[in-house]
């Protein structure tokens, strides 16, 4: 406290008195509680879609974590129901919404880009997606008909969700070019990647990356400001990585003075959010 307020309370009534601490220690406990959140050090923890099996565990660990996440989705073939963007799965889709997670497109068929055809007046894209009617057939489509994918997907997640997506979308695998990155933008959806340490390993054969390894590995190279990749559910894994990692690796990270935050607040991607559609 500064001479001037000490000497200001030397002539206040007593309950002015009063007062005029709660004030300031009102005014300290907001300057504080600002200090932490930027003290904190940021993780954007995200999720693509799977075969979902895995869904309800995490929607579990991370109301009990208290972490919000931006979920990537793609309409994939699921363990249950019709697919991870239809009716079956619509419930639990709601349910995150109402808990405060992002949302952004993963490409309604979940297509992979294989590579660049035509040219820069005219971009295209061979592409070969693994859902849909037309999945593991490789295929062409225009700079519109890459947009449209992406749009199909985040359309339906505010169909269900009543939230608008985030402008941004992850190709699957994360496989890109130059020109699809340029013709994705052009068309008001920006690419986000992961961080090389923020690959959480949940896609790699559980025979020769065990979850207890893949957990210390993750809580020993984290670093703050990285974008983390996990899935809901990963086919090929026999071991299934969220039940056994995610809590801990939040705890772990939580200890080691990380905090969670969603895209919308990355300081790579908010202007965009903000100034597009």
């Amino acid at each position: 406290m500064d001479a001037g307020a000490r000497a200001a309370l030397k002539v206040m009534p007593p309950r002015r008195t009063a007062l005029f601490m709660a004030s300031l220690l009102g005014t300290s406990l907001l300057s504080l509680g600002a200090w932490a959140k930027d003290a904190c050090k940021p993780l954007y923890l995200t999720f693509d879609t799977g075969h979902m099996g895995v869904a309800p565990l995490v929607a579990e660990v991370l109301q009990r974590q208290q972490v919000r996440v931006t979920f990537f989705a793609a309409n994939e073939a699921t363990k249950e129901g019709d697919g991870s963007l239809g009716a079956h799965w619509a419930p639990w889709w709601r349910a995150r919404a109402a808990e405060g997670h992002a949302f952004a497109s993963h490409t309604w068929s979940h297509a992979y880009w294989r590579a660049d055809v035509g040219g820069p007046q005219a971009p295209a894209f061979r592409v070969r997606p693994s859902a849909g009617p037309r999945e593991g057939q490789t295929y062409t489509l225009s700079a519109a008909g890459y947009c449209a994918e992406i749009a199909q997907a985040a359309d339906r997640l505010q169909q269900i969700t009543g939230r608008k997506p985030l402008a941004l979308f992850r190709a699957p695998g994360g496989k890109t070019s130059p020109a699809l990155l340029a013709a994705a933008r052009s068309c008001g959806w920006a690419h986000v990647g992961w961080s090389p340490a923020g690959f959480l390993g949940d896609e790699l054969p559980s025979e020769r990356f065990s979850n207890k390894a893949l957990l210390a590995q993750a809580l020993q190279r984290i670093r703050s400001g990285d974008i983390l990749l996990a899935h809901l559910g990963i086919w090929s894994r026999k071991d299934a990585w969220a039940p056994a990692v995610l809590e801990p690796l939040l705890v772990g990270l939580k200890q080691k003075g990380f905090c969670f935050r969603t895209l919308d607040e990355h300081p790579d991607y908010r202007d965009w959010i903000t100034h597009t559609r």
